[in-house]
């Protein structure tokens, strides 16, 4: 069994302890001085019932409704709905790739353990969400220590795999996270849809949700640093191509920056944050400078 703790990278941790991940938008909740809330006042008042999901306090259940409806449904209170982070890894097969050092997939582990250890230190509530081209794992907002071990664990044991299909999962999303709360996404994009991806991020954002896009990406896939006679092979597909690099790296290039550009163009016009994160990077570094320049403009 892999041990979930390699993810909690010390170096890192301590780069981002003595920042926060504030939201930047309206968030359905109550945090006192932290976020924004369309709430007023401190009161504890009861809001609304919600389906029991696995993970949630049991304290919550409302048995008289379970004694009616002999289904299980939680009590949400004001108090109870602080920030919801929803952090959303892609394992699809084209993240394993690596080409010198840590593969995408391992970089966004790390990325995504660190910030639900923030999230979690904020006393906001974070959820987990594995996919390739179907839902792998499913963990809801959650806060305690143990919620916390299952999501570090999860994160330990996904493996890249399966094909991809970046634009039905932000659908998917989008239609199943009904409460305004922030997600925050890892994965290369890489999707032959490039127009029903950016549809699906601004789906997202039209349900009112804080989006935040770190799009992971390998220094050989920026930079196409290949001089000799290479086999390429495709990761998501059987494909295999026996090439002269320098004929292609011109027009590779091209549509590269072409698809990085509509993808960041496209986040920024809809008030979605873009991060682009090359897997040679620190990861402290990159991610303090990301959360100093958010908290900043906030």
């Amino acid at each position: 069994m892999a041990d979930y703790r390699r993810y909690l990278d010390p170096k890192t941790l301590n780069k981002v302890a003595g920042l926060e991940l504030k939201a930047r938008l309206i968030v359905e909740g109550f945090v006192s001085g932290q976020h924004k809330s369309p709430y007023k006042g401190s009161s504890v008042e009861f809001r609304e019932h919600r389906e029991y999901v696995p993970g949630d306090d049991l304290r919550f259940i409302d048995w008289k409704v379970f004694a009616k409806s002999d289904r299980f449904y939680i009590k949400e209170y004001e108090e109870e709905t602080n920030l919801k982070a929803y952090v959303v890894v892609d394992t699809s097969k084209s993240m394993a790739f690596a080409s010198d050092g840590i593969s995408k997939l391992e970089y966004a582990k790390y990325v995504a353990a660190a910030l639900c250890y923030l999230i979690s230190q904020q006393q906001d509530a974070n959820a987990l969400v594995l996919w390739d081209r179907e839902l792998k794992k499913f963990l809801p907002p959650g806060n305690n220590p143990l919620h916390q071990k299952d999501v570090y664990r999860s994160l330990s044991e996904a493996e890249a795999d399966g094909s991809t299909d970046v634009a039905r999962l932000f659908h998917d999303i989008a239609e199943r996270v009904r409460q305004k709360s922030m997600i925050i996404l890892l994965s290369d994009l890489f999707d032959d849809d490039r127009r029903g991806l950016l549809r699906g991020l601004k789906h997202m954002r039209h349900k009112g949700h804080d989006v935040i896009v770190f799009h992971v990406l390998d220094r050989a896939e920026i930079d196409f640093p290949y001089d000799r006679m290479t086999l390429f092979e495709g990761l998501e597909t059987d494909d295999r191509l026996l090439a002269d690099p320098k004929a292609l790296r011109e027009a590779y290039l091209e549509e590269f920056q072409t698809f990085a550009h509509e993808i960041e163009s496209g986040c920024l016009a809809s008030g979605m944050d873009y991060v682009r994160l090359a897997t040679d990077r620190p990861l402290d570094v990159a991610l303090s400078s990301y959360l100093a320049a958010r908290s900043g403009t906030r």
